[in-house]
């Protein structure tokens, strides 16, 4: 499988990295065990992971349980020098540290929890999970209003985190930093920040990235260029909408729609449209749409590996076909078009 480069790092993922936020709610540690296994004899070298999944729903009760379940594979297989771990602390939530934004003094103590979980001494990507200032993600794009914030506190807890992550550094505990659910002026601050006061410089920025949601395809574009910043996108198959089981009403049991429904408002009288403009791409020029839509996403200049889930061990093995998928200069004129057509369906 293709390698890209993390940032500046040195570190090289795989164009496919395995999300696990299902792993101890719809997928049980045996099934995550066996494509853990599976991912790693495919040639995926990247898992990505966050102290608080899994997810649908995210509860207390259950918080840090993917993180256990990757651990107790680690332990029993062996394999944790195959593959390149990353894990996310989590911002202000009520179901962690009582709310408590990410800080320097939150740091230290999420990422001892997080290698006493996973069972290693490093995690090689830690990542912001979102920013404490706010974000235009899942959804809160539509009425998104930066004017509250205040750039004198955002810039000291830049400088006061990279410190701590620094330190982390030094100590071993971690090989590279990350954000996520972040913006090209924050990404642009933070590497700003790391070359003014040290610690490590921003390797990557997680966002959610697919066919039905283009946001970064920009001026965050452009700085990940630029400043070689590797896009990860997570949802590339826009929370299962590109696969086509959703249209004409369908809600397949046990599926995203079933437990959640609305898809964290991606479900919306535009979306189906959408979807089936890319259906039909994907018939013309004979490709399962599942394979076209994460081929497409792991293969745009600015990303480095695309992150995608599988509940189960068969989800999991028709997913890898989009390796195999060639991306045509004609076939991506006509998925710009349908862009056009339906542009931010949700």
């Amino acid at each position: 499988m293709k390698k890209n480069p993390l940032g500046r790092t040195g570190i090289e993922v795989s164009e496919l990295c395995l999300g696990t936020m299902t792993f101890g709610n719809q997928t049980p540690p045996e099934e995550a065990f066996a494509q853990m296994d599976r991912a790693l004899e495919a040639g995926i070298n990247f898992f990505d992971t966050a102290e608080m999944y899994p997810v649908n729903p995210v509860k207390a009760e259950t918080v840090g349980r993917t993180e256990e379940i990757i651990g107790e594979w680690i332990v029993a297989s062996g394999r944790r020098k195959e593959f390149v771990l990353a894990t996310k602390h989590t911002g202000t939530s009520k179901l962690v540290r009582d709310e408590a934004p990410i800080s320097s003094e939150t740091i230290p103590g999420a990422i001892e929890a997080s290698l006493k979980r996973l069972k290693t001494d490093v995690i090689d990507l830690y990542q912001f999970h979102w920013p404490n200032r706010g974000s235009f993600h899942f959804r809160q794009n539509w009425r998104y209003d930066p004017s509250g914030q205040d750039r004198a506190t955002t810039v000291q807890h830049m400088a006061d985190a990279l410190g701590a992550l620094g330190r982390e550094v030094e100590r071993g505990t971690i090989r590279a930093f990350g954000l996520s659910n972040d913006s090209a002026w924050g990404t642009a601050m933070w590497l700003r920040m790391a070359e003014e006061v040290g610690g490590p410089r921003v390797a990557s920025v997680q966002n959610e990235y697919s066919l039905m949601c283009r946001l970064a395809d920009t001026d965050l574009a452009e700085l990940m260029v630029n400043e070689q910043v590797g896009l990860l996108p997570y949802s590339p198959l826009a929370a299962g909408l590109l696969t086509g089981k959703y249209q004409n009403g369908a809600v397949p049991e046990g599926s995203r729609m079933a437990l959640n429904g609305n898809l964290g408002g991606r479900k919306s009288a535009r979306a189906f449209p959408a979807v089936e403009a890319y259906l039909q791409v994907a018939r013309e020029f004979g490709l399962d749409p599942v394979h076209m839509a994460l081929a497409w996403s792991a293969r745009r200049p600015f990303v480095a590996s695309s992150i995608f889930g599988a509940t189960t061990l068969a989800q999991l093995d028709h997913l890898l076909g989009a390796v195999d998928v060639v991306l045509g200069e004609e076939l991506l004129e006509r998925l710009d078009a349908v862009h056009r057509e339906h542009p931010m369906p949700y």
